[in-house]
């Protein structure tokens, strides 16, 4: 019986043993599994160039000082903000001037070089730090401040360069890795994996032109303008953004595609700017109820909110209300994705768009306009005044005057007077314009009547809004009778 027990406890010991050995085995390979950055780093960091600047203090802030915009900058670049922080300048300079740090990559051996827009906007003087301590003076070529890139070039020749890579077949759970200047810290490595791709980030004027990369590589303020790269050594993105509410790395930072930095650098190289397609839209996502409301199986597409009079989705026939559900071929999934396509075509082509207008498929033609640096909103006319006008979905509405017409950028609807019930649970508020009730424009207190009164009851309609001047469409549920 003792023996037996003694085999046992043997055996349990050597059971014991040979899971310890397998696991311990099972990390190594692990371990040997994951990936080595160092031939990278070596390779490719001398092409990684620190960018500082210098710019006159009596220069006035681009942003004006808006608390707002200060706070944007904030929170999407951390405290190096729009172009950095303003700190002393490093030789006591009695003109004052003020410097800031951010990094950069040379793409080419003849000196141009890749960095963020922010990084030298305004500068006076942008001096570019080399890994071999060289310092060269760089003049900027063209910048993008919608994707927020900038070309510099300097004077050297036989420089270290990047390989470029690819970005459109990157995908979640890839490793990468990031080079570049964090707190002046220069030539400093992270790594991590591709988080998220096609992010839309939406910018000081609502615009979304770059489909971003999201990933949880360490970047700080100095990271910005630093290239991203692939297992492979190529360059596959440009880091720009971080979210923080601390000032620091919060786990989740953006880079800007590499494709979409070569499109920008190909326009500013053979015509000095950055070309874009615009449709003359604005546009908003479609939710579950929205979706029901406009006799969709599921939310998809980007909903026509407003159509820019005269723009060239108005002369291609879209009309407000109508649902883009693909462009040129690509499926529009969410509304964010729409931008980027449009943005991407090629102004004066012609795009195919297929729409649901009513509850059925239809195909537009439509000659893309090139966008512009700003888009003013629509002439008011003049609507006669009535009475105040109670309905069924819980609204009162009287007709336009001349003076709410013009704040809110719109020629037809009516003025929200009174909201509570159906109408108050759908988000609709006092002093909102109903433009289109039910896909049908709204113009006067009667027509507003008479497509209430032809509302099914229990159904879920589609209402235009318009708050302040931006269109927003509600998805409204009519009460049973």
């Amino acid at each position: 019986m003792k023996i037996a027990l003694v085999a046992r406890a043997i055996y349990a010991l050597l059971g014991a043993s040979a899971l310890a050995w397998g696991l311990i085995g099972g990390a190594a390979a692990e371990a040997r599994e994951l990936p080595d950055f160092t031939g990278l780093v070596q390779k490719y960091s001398p092409a990684v160039v620190n960018v500082s600047t210098t710019q006159k203090a009596d220069r006035p802030n681009d942003r004006g000082g808006n608390p707002d915009a200060d706070e944007f900058f904030r929170r999407f670049f951390g405290p190096e903000g729009r172009g950095g922080p303003p700190v002393p300048d490093g030789g006591g300079s009695p003109f004052g001037q003020r410097r800031s740090l951010g990094s950069g990559f040379i793409i080419s051996a003849d000196g141009y070089i890749l960095t963020n827009n922010h990084v030298v906007e305004g500068a006076d003087e942008i001096v570019v730090r080399m890994n071999d301590r060289r310092e060269l003076i760089a003049t900027v070529i063209g910048a993008d401040p919608r994707s927020d890139l900038a070309l510099l070039k300097v004077s050297a020749d036989n420089l270290p360069a990047v390989k470029l890579g690819h970005s459109q077949n990157l995908k979640a759970g890839e490793w990468v890795l990031a080079i570049g200047s964090p707190f002046g810290f220069d030539y400093s490595v992270t790594a991590g994996i591709i988080s998220a791709i096609g992010r839309s980030l939406p910018t000081e004027n609502n615009e979304n032109y770059v489909p971003f990369i999201q990933t949880d590589v360490a970047i700080n303020p100095g990271n910005s303008g630093g290239p991203l790269f692939n297992l492979d050594g190529e360059v596959v993105g440009i880091n720009s953004q971080i979210y923080t509410r601390s000032g620091g790395f919060m786990g989740v930072s953006f880079a800007i595609p590499v494709d979409v930095a070569l499109d920008v650098v190909e326009q500013i190289k053979a015509q000095g700017k950055v070309s874009r397609g615009w449709l003359g839209v604005v546009i908003q996502e479609v939710n579950r109820d929205l979706a029901e409301s406009f006799g969709l199986d599921k939310p998809s597409g980007a909903l026509v909110a407003r159509v820019i009079e005269g723009g060239p989705a108005a002369k291609a026939g879209l009309r407000e209300g109508d649902i883009i559900l693909e462009f040129n071929g690509e499926h529009v999934d969410l509304s964010a994705d729409l931008p980027h396509f449009v943005g991407h075509t090629k102004p004066g082509s012609e795009a195919q768009m297929v729409i649901v207008r009513g509850g059925k498929r239809e195909t537009l033609a439509v000659v893309v306009g090139e966008l512009a640096d700003l888009n003013d909103g629509q002439v008011a006319s003049a609507v006669p005044e009535g009475s105040p006008v109670p309905s069924r979905i819980g609204v009162v509405v009287e007709a336009l005057a001349d003076p709410i017409q013009q704040r809110a950028g719109v020629d037809h609807g009516v003025h929200v007077v009174e909201s509570n019930g159906p109408a108050a649970e759908a988000g609709i508020r006092e002093g909102d314009i109903i433009t289109r009730l039910n896909n049908q424009e709204i113009d006067s207190p009667a027509s507003f009547a008479k497509v209430v009164d032809s509302l099914t009851p229990g159904r879920s309609v589609p209402v235009l809004i318009v708050r302040g001047q931006a269109p927003t469409f509600l998805a409204l549920r009519v009460p049973a009778e």
